[in-house]
């Protein structure tokens, strides 16, 4: 299984990338050739696996994932020559929701050597946005942004590349069907229903939205892609979608009575069991929003994280701007901060051959860590790392997958007293290794700077080996600072009986 953490440098290195999007209706890929910064889509790929339709109490049946798994074995023939950092696999709504997830993704690791990240709602709410802002270009203008998928729906509102608000809601095509069309019998009172569920979900977000405003509605992926495509082919109108068009699909559902039986030129058969459900959800939307018409993009979750990985390698990184954001909401002691960090990432230059950690995600999240590990400071000092860790493990962090943000936070947990405290998140043995020994060198740059004076920085020298450290500082710079060398001494202790010597002199 792929490392989570195994990335390459931050020049960026490759001629082509790929995104894969593990969705709860379909798993699609896409791969773009890189030229100069600029995208060129080469390859799309895409197989209707209906994941959260296996979705049963919560986990996924066996046939669900291996449909999943089918899947994959396929896209990993495209992408098996690829190096890492160069693909991006990202799970959404139903891998999410599922318990079981982890028996999904340990065999989907297997088949791709590619890590498997899932994302949050506004994370995915996010990434959408970016590939719709650069495929479409609509100036100055404000745009909502609403994207159904099979079990949630996104909502952006952004201008130009900056998204302003992220939403996502837990309703989809795929669980519609499941709860309103499950024996795919399509009538005006089970379509009101969903129409009537959808509503009252959007009421959480309904006035925020509305006070927000904005100048054009964009549709894309999945349903809204469907219902533009019936309405061109059936010369319906030529300004998107509109109320207008939505009755005339309404109707032409209502006259087939079942799935089976609906015939609209440009719907593809095997959306047909989930489209009234995903029309209901829309019908919803363009209600309480108040649409007069919708465009759709071409450009969604794949192309946003394309963009994305493109972003990683460049001063575009959302994640350190999320970094830089949480430094000022908290109020952290940014020089005590650096200075931490600092240390960390010279220990971390020290020992990462030895140890294993010479990815740059590695260094990265250290570095996170190092900056954001006295986050919890301002709730309580005397259990701040654990309220810190609940405020990275809980908070929206716009760029971060799910994995990435709970690796930080376990750091961040761990920072001090017991080595061992967790939150519960499982990771692989091998990421589990790796955030170990990431531990212990955030654990000693702190103990170091425990005395909070600014600018004295440590010189040492470390030595590392398979489950041992050993630092060497300058002649009598211990003897001169009793509180370090305690600290050491009760590190040594801590750090013993989970299998790690800390010796030093």
């Amino acid at each position: 299984m792929q490392s989570l953490f195994l990335q390459q440098s931050h020049d960026f290195p490759f001629e082509k990338i790929a995104a894969i999007d593990l969705g709860s209706n379909s798993f699609h890929m896409v791969v773009a050739q890189v030229t100069h910064g600029q995208l060129r889509i080469t390859g799309e790929f895409g197989e209707k696996v209906q994941l959260a339709a296996g979705l049963v109490d919560d986990h996924l049946d066996e046939a669900s994932q291996q449909r999943g798994l089918e899947c994959l074995a396929q896209f990993a023939q495209v992408i098996e020559d690829m190096p890492p950092g160069s693909v991006r696999v990202v799970g959404t709504n139903a891998l999410r929701v599922a318990k079981n997830r982890y028996d999904f993704i340990g065999s989907a690791m297997d088949i791709m050597s590619h890590p498997v990240e899932i994302i949050a709602g506004r994370e995915e709410a996010r990434l959408i946005y970016v590939g719709v802002s650069n495929t479409m270009d609509h100036g100055e203008s404000k745009r909502l942004v609403v994207d159904i998928g099979g079990g949630s729906t996104e909502f952006i509102i952004g201008k130009q590349l900056e998204p302003i608000l992220t939403e996502s809601l837990h309703m989809g095509c795929v669980s519609f069907a499941k709860r309103f069309f499950h024996d795919g019998v399509i009538s005006k009172s089970n379509f009101q229903k969903a129409v009537t569920a959808a509503r009252l979900e959007l009421l959480s977000i309904q006035d925020d939205y509305l006070d927000e405003a904005w100048d054009v509605s964009i549709g894309s992926s999945g349903t809204i892609k469907a219902a533009f495509n019936i309405v061109k082919e059936n010369n319906w109108g030529k300004k998107g979608i509109t109320p207008k068009n939505l009755k005339q699909i309404q109707k032409a559902l209502f006259q087939a009575g079942h799935a089976d039986n609906i015939d609209l030129v440009g719907l593809k058969p095997e959306r047909k069991s989930t489209f009234a459900a995903g029309i209901a959800i829309l019908t919803a939307v363009f209600e309480c929003f108040d649409i007069k018409q919708m465009d759709f993009s071409t450009g969604a979750l794949r192309e946003g994280v394309l963009y994305d990985i493109m972003g990683r390698y460049a001063e575009t990184d959302i994640r350190e701007r999320t970094v830089n954001y949480m430094l000022n909401q908290y109020h952290i002691d940014t020089e005590q901060a650096k200075l931490v960090t600092q240390t960390a990432l010279s220990a971390l230059a020290q020992v990462k051959d030895d140890w294993g950690l010479s990815s740059i995600s590695s260094e990265d999240l250290l570095r996170w860590a190092g900056l954001l590990h006295e986050v919890g400071v301002g709730i309580s000092h005397s259990r701040y790392h654990k309220h810190g860790a609940y405020i990275i493990s809980e908070s929206d962090m716009p760029g971060f997958s799910q994995q990435e943000q709970q690796a930080l936070a376990n750091l961040i947990l761990r920072h001090r007293r017991k080595f061992t405290q967790s939150l519960g998140y499982r990771f692989t043995k091998g990421d589990q290794q790796d955030l170990d020994r990431l531990s212990i060198l955030l654990r000693l740059a702190i103990l170091l700077h425990h005395d909070r004076k600014e600018g004295d920085m440590p010189i040492f020298t470390l030595k590392a080996s398979e489950k041992s450290l050993h630092a060497e500082f300058l002649a009598d710079w211990l003897d001169s600072r009793p509180l370090t060398l305690a600290n050491l001494q009760r590190e040594a202790e801590v750090l013993a009986p989970n299998g790690y010597t800390l010796t030093f002199e």
